[in-house]
């Protein structure tokens, strides 16, 4: 047993059990002393995170099938599933008692579950945006939550009501870890950790992007905060917002800054890009990764020169289906420029893919890329994690040299595109931008492009589209935007156009693949080549057909026409 995506959530009792949860839809039980898989289970969708109950008897994981589940432990027999919410689910946890559930979701709610029946006692309504962390108090009267609105709210679990809202001045906060003495400890995107306390908010620039995840210590009183800056800092709470560092690491390759847990008095476990959890012994420094296979996840596609190039999370280039060029670590993208082929992911660093050269190291992992002519020469705009568009273009050699930064948003840049005047670009805030290509200045921005978070975009005859959570497809032309209901059932995540942009492709989290006709405004052809997500959609010349890569490994090719 083993996981074959990436691993999202991982937590642990004492230092008995591992419970991991993963983008393969698998949740995963291991014994702590061995690292030996127990038993698995599987949602329908990716799972997000879990989380033990007191005791260690029961399991809960949340999963962007819309569903938590309870599982008793260690036989993995499902308890109850908890069902209501209206979109991804990002974290479930027990209360003090273990006797409640709590749950966290992107349909901006959160709803507390009886755990004996399975049934929702309250649904706690009032954040804005996407609710992303919970954590209950010690006494388990109350409960607080963070927001992509750049809120923390507090919440009487009794009465189902909010008894107060901290504005963190509208920056989006992933983490939040509660102390017993009513401290919140708060990690936002711009890598601040807020402590909030009686007297008030004290911030600490602890990283240099964004903070993705805070555990907490409550008898130790140490926190955790892990990075996109790819750093992991253990810390020590000294009282009236003081923090004093105890112990700082890069993290390996391997390892994804999205989740971890105390595992003992001198181990964290993390999760990460391959089949088990890391761990990292914070006194010694030293890192356990020991028997961890890469995944086998493609995340890019593209077709250059008549070959036909693929990588993913073993940062492995594929060519025609066969190993290249080893970068390393994950790679998010794949962008033809000149003689090279950009390359780049969750270490910042971008590369050509075919030669396996380092050009740039950026200070926040890279996303997605685009090519454009500007004064007659070929560049490139690499979109990252922190908003910026990192611009590369060509000397007379062919060799890529790096221009400088574009700030296009105050979040990640999700997908960028061009034509011949705009550089056009969509966030995770939902939002998206045009700017000049002539001086890379903005021309117009639009703070609701997408309901939910914008995930890529494309470009098509006479504009641009783009895709999102919201399941629409949304045509930007001659200064107005179109928007259509995809046939999609669970986030769209990837578009491509063909070669004359008139034709649309796009994929999906659940597996399918959609094409939308411009001249008639229809989708003509919908197709389901695996369960496992679309990652990514490209066209080819030489097949006249559109390839889709797949978090299972594969590549599906996609007739253009019916």
């Amino acid at each position: 047993m083993k996981h074959f995506a990436p691993i999202s959530g991982i937590a642990s009792f004492q230092e008995r059990y591992v419970a991991t949860a993963g983008y393969d839809n698998q949740v995963i039980l291991w014994d702590a002393r061995t690292k030996q898989a127990i038993h698995r289970v599987f949602h329908d969708h990716l799972a997000n995170q879990c989380a033990f109950s007191p005791d260690g008897k029961l399991l809960v994981s949340a999963s962007s099938d819309y569903s938590a589940r309870i599982w008793e432990v260690p036989s993995m027999r499902l308890k109850a599933a908890l069902i209501g919410h209206e979109d991804d689910i990002e974290m479930a946890v027990f209360n003090p008692a273990g006797d409640t559930v709590s749950t966290c979701s992107r349909d901006h709610s959160i709803r507390l579950f009886d755990v004996a029946s399975g049934q929702c006692r309250h649904v706690l309504r009032g954040h804005q945006a996407d609710v992303i962390s919970v954590s209950w108090a010690a006494d388990g009267a109350s409960l607080v939550s963070s927001s992509d609105d750049g809120t923390i709210r507090r919440w009487d679990v009794q009465r189902g009501v909010q008894l107060e809202s901290i504005d963190l001045g509208g920056v989006e906060t992933d983490t939040i870890a509660l102390a017993s003495d009513g401290t919140i400890f708060a990690g936002d995107d711009e890598g601040r950790l807020t402590i909030i306390d009686k007297s008030g908010q004290r911030r600490h620039q602890a990283h240099a992007a964004g903070v993705k995840r805070v555990v907490w210590d409550d008898r130790k009183r140490w926190l955790i905060s892990l990075s996109y800056d790819r750093s992991v800092v253990l810390w020590h709470a000294l009282g009236n917002g003081e923090l004093r560092k105890l112990a700082e690491s890069s993290l390996p390759n391997l390892i994804w800054p999205r989740s971890c847990t105390f595992l003992g008095e001198r181990h964290i476990a993390f999760v990460t890009f391959g089949s088990s959890y890391g761990v990292w012994n914070h006194v010694t420094n030293e890192w356990d990764l020991e028997g961890i296979e890469q995944a086998i996840s493609l995340n890019a596609v593209a077709v250059h020169q008549g070959n036909t190039y693929a990588i993913g999370d073993a940062g492995l280039l594929l060519v025609n289906g066969k190993p290249s060029t080893l970068i390393g670590s994950l790679c998010n993208f794949l962008l033809p420029f000149g003689d090279a082929i950009l390359t780049g992911g969750q270490m910042g660093q971008v590369f050509d893919a075919v030669s396996g050269k380092l050009i740039y190291q950026h200070r926040s992992p890279l996303n997605c890329g685009t090519a454009f002519l500007r004064d007659c020469r070929p560049h490139a705009a690499i979109g990252t994690y922190t908003g910026e568009a990192l611009v590369f273009a060509l000397d007379d050699q062919g060799e890529v040299i790096h221009q400088g930064e574009i700030l296009m948003h105050d979040n990640a840049i999700k997908g960028i595109s061009a034509d011949e005047e705009f550089l056009f670009s969509v966030c995770a805030n939902t939002a998206a931008a045009f700017h000049r290509i002539s001086d890379f200045s903005e021309h117009a921005y639009s703070e609701l492009a997408h309901e939910r978070i914008s995930n890529a975009c494309t470009t098509i005859d006479g504009g641009f589209a783009s895709v999102g959570r919201d399941l629409k497809l949304r045509l930007w032309r001659a200064g107005k935007s179109e928007v259509f209901k995809t046939p999609h059932l669970h986030s769209v995540k990837c578009i491509a156009a063909s070669p004359d942009r008139k034709l649309i492709a796009t994929g999906s989290y659940g597996g399918t693949v959609a094409l939308f006709d411009l001249e008639t405004q229809r989708w003509v052809i919908q197709r389901k080549p695996t369960t496992s997500g679309i990652s990514c959609i490209t066209y080819s010349p030489e097949t006249e057909a559109f390839i889709a890569s797949s978090y299972d490994g594969h590549l599906y090719p996609i007739e253009a026409r019916a």
